[in-house]
């Protein structure tokens, strides 16, 4: 049973959307939420599932002001028909499996859950179908079976039927008296008129956000004095702003999700992660000809025997180890830069079923590492292969992929931060040159550190590149190239760069080590505050 006391609340800049609404729901019933556009169907919702809680009053489930429920004990399903689009339909279902159901739930279990809701939903003959290639009727359905799959005691949905012809909306409709009858509460919102007459009660909501009135569907009709549910539209439309106020009203916590565990979150979001990476082919494409294309035009752009002791080039070496960091940092940012707003919903919505941000991001990081790990060392080999780079010991060249990884690794950390930040594909695709920029200019490359001005120097503290790239120099001893070396040029640039390449290359990988940690940190706050 849930109990909805004094619930109220507020917009931006202090706007009321909900006032004093109280109601009680008992356990069992299917209840809906009508009103016109704006009244705040889905702000009641929100706040009677713990997706917002209110600003004022209180929600209760059978008597407790928060409830955890258990495992599963709450469902939610947005209007959008928010689940991955790339993967066939039981796979989807499965990885949901894997985030909703109890820690320690044996695999056959798990897949006779999903077998169960595909065939209760009619949709196991679409079961090896693509996720994005369903009917609307067909993806509204699967966005259900995400939630079914545990039984939640409680079901809350907004707009189900939206988009829906009337025969799809209709069966939809008896899937959830059907599911009120077995003994959920079915919650929803609705602007389709037929699927109130399925419910037990229906709570209307004036245009300031006030509860007109609470009961069953046929008293409704009795006292707005209509013949029909659509017509109290017309009624509220018409009415004085305070002529259904005071009737009746109440609000959330945030629900608490399955006990699935940290590292088993972590390794099944890894799991789909790959799966996903594995069936996009463009965003394949692009993580594997990147790299392809910036070798290509490293190997025009330098001359080979750049590092030669006996006529050293140390303009080109400087421009080579810019370039060779650069393009550690290049590939780590973009791989990671649309990785999180392109799912932002279904992150919202798996963070209702408990899902940790925490093993969110590490399984981004878990998936996309090995790969950039190849890019770096396919990087350093075909550079070494033309002779771009010296020949030095395996040891040498192992220092030299550390610190290419590392510098990778802390600019996919900022790629994660920023796709959490942004709120689409677009913004985070602007941010890229403003990313990039200052990590070509502030890292000692283009201006020797020590002779740029006072804010410059302090500002390359703050470029994550700078250390990779004189980790990288240190590493191909260019203070030993440069002072040894017949080039002119060999003395007065190594003046202008002072003691740059001197410091071990473990603090380098230290420094690294410590970006991508605070990073990686700063999107775990981010996504949980947006989620």
């Amino acid at each position: 049973m849930i109990e909805v006391r004094g619930v109220g609340q507020r917009a931006g800049g202090g706007r009321r959307t909900l006032r004093d609404v109280s109601l009680t729901i008992e356990s069992g019933e299917l209840v809906a939420i009508i009103g016109g556009s704006g009244a705040g169907k889905t702000t009641l919702l929100d706040a009677i599932a713990g997706v917002r809680p209110p600003a004022e009053g209180k929600v209760s489930f059978d008597g407790e002001a928060r409830s955890n429920g258990g495992a599963g004990a709450f469902g939610y399903v947005p209007q959008d028909d928010i689940v991955h689009l790339e993967m066939p339909l039981r796979r989807t279902l499965r990885y949901a499996a894997g985030l909703r159901l109890p820690s320690g739930t044996p695999p056959e279990r798990a897949d006779r859950a999903v077998d169960a809701v595909m065939d209760a939903l009619a949709l196991t003959e679409r079961a090896g179908q693509r996720v994005g290639s369903l009917s609307g009727g067909e993806r509204k359905r699967a966005s259900i079976a995400v939630e079914l799959l545990t039984r939640p005691r409680v079901f809350f949905l907004d707009e189900p039927t939206s988009g829906l012809d009337p025969a799809t909306a209709a069966d939809l409709m008896r899937l959830l008296r059907g599911l009120a009858d077995s003994g959920t509460t079915v919650v929803l919102t609705t602007h389709h008129p037929p699927d109130v007459a399925v419910c037990d009660r229906v709570a209307v909501l004036t245009q300031e956000g006030r509860l007109a009135f609470y009961g069953e569907p046929d008293k409704a009709r009795e006292e707005f004095r209509v013949t029909a549910i659509e017509d109290i539209y017309l009624r509220l439309a018409k009415a004085e702003p305070h002529e259904w106020e005071g009737r009746f009203g109440a609000a959330p916590a945030p629900v608490a999700g399955p006990n699935v565990g940290a590292f088993r979150q972590w390794a099944l979001l890894a799991r789909r992660n790959l799966d996903l990476l594995s069936r996009n082919r463009l965003t394949l494409a692009v993580l594997a000809g990147s790299p392809v294309m910036v070798l290509a035009m490293f190997a025009v752009l330098f001359r080979p025997g750049a590092f030669a002791p006996e006529s050293p080039s140390p303009g080109a070496t400087v421009m080579i180890l810019f370039w060779i960091a650069f393009g550690g940092f290049f590939f780590g940012l973009t791989y990671g830069l649309l990785q999180i707003c392109t799912e932002l919903p279904v992150v919202r919505r798996e963070r209702l079923t408990g899902l940790r941000v925490g093993s969110y991001v590490l399984a981004k990081v878990a998936v996309l590492l090995p790969l950039l790990a190849a890019v770096d060392a396919l990087m350093l080999g075909v550079l070494r292969g033309l002779d771009r780079l010296p020949a030095m010991g395996w040891g040498t060249y192992a220092e030299l992929f550390v610190t290419l990884l590392l510098c990778s690794l802390a600019a996919l950390a900022l790629g994660l931060l920023v796709s959490a930040a942004v709120t689409d594909p677009a913004q985070a695709t602007m941010a890229l040159p403003m990313l990039c920029f200052p990590q070509v200019l502030f890292v000692g490359a283009v201006l020797p550190v020590p002779v740029m001005a006072a804010p410059g120097r302090w500002l390359s503290y703050a470029m994550s590149n700078r250390w990779a790239f004189e980790g990288l120099g240190h590493s191909l001893g260019v203070e030993r190239l440069w002072g040894s070396g017949r080039s002119p040029l060999g003395p007065p640039l190594l003046a202008s760069y002072g003691h740059t390449f001197a410091r071990a290359v473990a603090v380098d990988w230290a420094v690294l080590t410590g970006f991508t940690a605070v990073l990686l940190a700063a999107t775990c706050l981010v996504l949980a505050r947006r989620t």
